[in-house]
């Protein structure tokens, strides 16, 4: 009987290591592993701009989830290996962001329910790449809670930045401490970019930076107003503490507990839904409709076709990835 049990727990440690070892090779096979990353990278880079979105949840759905995290939480030990591997990562997330800032957004000033609802659509089809996670597992009280609490943060901080918020934050005349506080808002901003599920604009918008910081993005403005510089270096050293320290502690997290973190994540990614309907920009488009200040016919039609499109879209590359693996 004790060698029996030898055997099942030696089994299952081999099993344990083999999805270890997988975890942290990063080295892309081919071509497509390369532009496959580039996709998760330029999705990251959109979800700076449109709020919902999660470029983790891209990650979950592309099986890179767990890579990326160990390659930005051991970025300084094994700096070449993860360097290489985030490479792509980061290339997609500047073309992501540069089109965010200049496409997407003038899109979502002209029809900003359909395209929400586009992107609303998409991540719905997402959604079952991460549910699957926890299919089959046994509910307990805890991982109820989790889930109940991962559900509401993003939500809660939609609300936060619809009727809390100071309005449009001033990047004039700063004190110190404001550097201080930029410095964390870049520690949070990479914690949105982590855990699936979390929004860097609707928290942004909650602290009524958002659009003073979307502004300033441009030659004419820093040329005018150089100190806004001490705001973007202050905001990168935030960032890239937030996406090393994380990234780390959220890879053991997910080792040690995995089923029971993914509970968590699962009502983070559920909960961003939501909350992509239920923001500042769209708020604003809702009370247009209202009191007659937008045309809401086209808005509506279109969105309700992109978001159908959406789903559609993401289910069929779901199916796609299942049928591969």
């Amino acid at each position: 009987m004790e060698w029996i049990f030898f055997k099942h727990e030696v089994f299952y440690g081999m099993i344990k290591l083999v999805r270890q070892m997988e975890q942290i090779n990063l080295q892309y096979k081919d071509s497509k592993e390369v532009i496959k990353s580039g996709i998760l990278g330029f999705f990251i880079g959109l979800a700076v701009i449109v709020p919902g979105i999660s470029g983790s949840t891209i990650a979950i759905l592309f099986q890179l989830y767990d890579k990326l995290l160990y390659a930005m939480g051991q970025i300084f030990k094994r700096f070449k290996l993860c360097i290489l591997f985030l490479l792509p990562i980061i290339i997609g997330g500047i073309s992501g962001f540069v089109l965010g800032l200049f496409a997407i957004q003038q899109l979502l000033n002209r029809l900003p329910f359909a395209i929400m609802a586009c992107f609303g659509g998409l991540m719905i089809g997402a959604f079952p790449a991460i549910s699957s996670e926890i299919k089959g597992e046994k509910v307990t009280s805890s991982k109820a809670f989790l889930f109940l609490l991962g559900f509401s943060i993003p939500i809660s901080i939609s609300i936060a930045s619809i009727f809390i918020q100071g309005g449009n934050q001033s990047l004039e005349d700063l004190s110190f401490y404001h550097y201080i506080l930029f410095a964390v808002l870049g520690y949070l901003v990479a914690v949105t970019q982590i855990v699936p599920g979390l929004s860097a604009t609707a928290l942004l918008m909650a602290f009524g930076y958002f659009r003073s910081l979307i502004e300033s993005i441009s030659l004419s403005y820093i040329s005018n107003s150089p100190q806004i510089l001490f705001v973007f270096v202050s905001l990168g050293i935030g960032f890239i503490i937030g996406m090393v320290s994380f990234s780390s502690l959220l890879t053991k997290v997910i080792e040690k507990n995995r089923k029971t973190a993914f509970f968590m994540i699962t009502g983070l990614s559920l909960g961003s839904i939501v909350a992509m309907f239920f923001n500042p920009e769209i708020y604003e488009t809702y009370q247009s409709w209202i009191y007659g200040n937008l045309s809401f016919g086209l808005d509506l039609s279109l969105g309700i076709l992109l978001f159908i499109i959406g789903i559609l879209l993401s289910t069929t590359f779901l199916k796609y990835k299942n049928k591969e693996k």
